[in-house]
């Protein structure tokens, strides 16, 4: 049985892409997963505790980028946490799309505190023929 192996990193995926947007200086990056398919890219976002309608995604020139912003727990109740593990605050993710992708097609969904961003690609050009003509 063969074992043929799957490009890990594509250009979409370049490390300085995926290094800026896992080091922020607000505390929470949201973990992503990026899948192509035969006719599409697709971003798989966790943002739980998140509203969909307080997420912003915007393309400038080929770079997509997700933005929101978590907020932090506020209660009534008397008493101080002892433990405080889940962060809040606002986020940015940004991705260098590859030149197949399809700005003008891209849509957005969410549920259970999953956002997912589908990314088209663009018909490739099919080939053809060119007819040379006569000059004179």
């Amino acid at each position: 049985m063969a074992f043929r192996r799957a490009p890990v990193f594509h250009p979409f995926f370049s490390s300085a892409a995926v290094e800026s947007a896992t080091a922020t200086e607000h505390g929470w990056s949201p973990r992503v997963d990026v899948r192509e398919e035969a006719g599409r890219f697709l971003i798989l976002a966790d943002v739980p505790g998140v509203a969909l309608d307080g997420i912003e995604i915007q393309m400038d020139k080929n770079v997509l980028s997700i933005k929101g912003e978590r907020k932090a727990y506020a209660s009534e109740a008397e008493g101080t946490f002892t433990r405080v593990e889940r962060t809040a605050g606002t986020f940015t993710r940004s991705f260098t799309l590859p030149e197949s992708a399809d700005a003008a097609g891209i849509t957005a969904s969410g549920r259970d505190g999953v956002l997912e961003i589908a990314i088209p690609k663009k018909a490739e050009a099919a080939p053809r023929r060119i007819v040379i003509n006569a000059a004179g």
